[in-house]
């Protein structure tokens, strides 16, 4: 075990890496995080800030030199880094789950090598990949391979020839061809596993997205119409299948399409999830705990929820509601009047358009009145239903 008072690094500083350094804190570690931006919100609050980039080897020395583990908040810091810092001290999670989940075409090979349930595709790396495409896989997405997230770097294309001009505008970059499925719901397991392989799901959640971006998660997922009883359970099981052939430690997001009635993988996330947030008020360990715990090889805590939860995204749009040219913070005294809120703004110096600034997670015993109080917090900060 890696004990209080170690100093832990961490690669990101995002508000993923914000929790992540606040659920140390509270643990007794010191944390050092290792981020280019010298406002971010992570690095804001950490004992010391590396303003470096995640490949500047001075600064994976001096880290190496200073932490007795090292995390990542981020899935897009090179895989090499990590395999460069695991030759000095504890790495979780390993490069290889790292490098398995920030390549869209290695996660579906690595979903299809092992059974896992996703949807029809194909690796597109030339014109001639995408003149052989199958047709079936029309209309689809188009989704470059690396660095796509919150919906970006995604095409809907309806044949080969629009596939071929969305793939130019996408600069030829290596891609995946996925089918266009008709989805019932989109839901999530966040979990942690530990060095020994014991796996610890959170309730899996019903998210719903807009413009790409995670709107609302309700958890747990409403058992109704298409989704039933045991899908719950069954996306618990596959996440935690999942975690086990990566053989992963740390804290994982799996992202799953529900279609008619059937679980697909999405994605995997090999960090803390956005989707996750909801564990900070409603469940007794959160996710960042969690990913505290599992990096210092500490028991993992209990994953229960207490109360029922619906988090609501709050993105920088809301700071240009009433004037487009200008931000003006939102009256939060709106939201705080909500008795069962609770508000959560991640300090990012500067808002703008489909950034995330910041949640809120509203809780309770009665589903019915907790997503009552969440949509009604919705429209008083002034995010209207499309």
């Amino acid at each position: 075990m890696i004990l209080p008072p170690a100093t832990l690094g961490l690669l990101g500083g995002g508000q993923l890496g914000r929790f992540f350094v606040m659920a140390a804190h509270e643990l007794g570690y010191r944390v050092l995080v290792q981020d280019p931006d010298p406002q971010s919100p992570a690095g804001r609050i950490a004992d010391a800030h590396l303003v470096a980039a995640y490949d500047d080897l001075a600064a994976l020395d001096r880290l190496t030199g200073q932490c007795a583990a090292v995390t990542t908040e981020f899935e897009n810091v090179p895989a090499d880094t990590l395999a460069y810092l695991s030759k000095f001290l504890t790495v979780r999670p390993g490069a290889e789950a790292v490098r398995t989940c920030q390549n869209r075409s290695e996660e579906k090979a690595f979903l299809k090598r092992h059974g896992f349930p996703h949807a029809p595709y194909a690796d597109i790396r030339n014109a001639d990949d995408l003149q052989n495409a199958n047709v079936g896989l029309f209309p689809g997405i188009l989704k470059v391979a690396r660095f796509g997230y919150d919906g970006k770097g995604q095409l809907r294309v309806n044949s080969r020839a629009d596939a071929l001009l969305a793939w130019n505008q996408l600069r030829q970059e290596a891609s995946v061809l996925e089918q266009q499925l008709k989805l019932d719901y989109e839901v999530s397991v966040v979990l942690a596993r530990d060095e020994s392989g014991q796996v610890k799901c959170f309730p899996t959640a019903e998210n719903s997205h807009r413009r790409g971006i995670l709107d609302i998660s309700i958890v747990p997922a409403r058992t109704s119409g298409c989704l039933s009883a045991q899908l719950p359970n069954e996306a618990e099981e596959i996440a935690g299948g999942i975690a086990q052939k990566m053989d992963y430690i740390g804290t994982l997001g799996v992202e799953f399409f529900v279609v008619h009635g059937q679980l697909l993988v999405n994605e995997m996330a090999p960090r803390p999830h956005n989707s996750g947030h909801y564990t900070l008020d409603a469940c007794v360990t959160s996710q960042y705990e969690q990913q505290v715990r599992a990096l210092c090889g500490l028991p993992l805590g209990e994953a229960r929820a207490h109360s029922t939860a619906v988090m609501v995204n709050l993105l920088g749009d809301l700071w240009y509601r009433a004037d487009p040219h200008h931000a003006r913070e939102p009256d939060w005294a709106q939201l705080l009047a909500i008795p069962n809120l609770k508000l959560h703004l991640y300090g990012k110096h500067h808002p703008r358009p489909g950034r995330k600034m910041g949640h809120f997670t509203v809780i309770g015993n009665d589903p019915l009145e907790v997503q009552k109080s969440a949509l009604a917090g919705r429209r008083l900060i002034g995010i209207m239903d499309e």
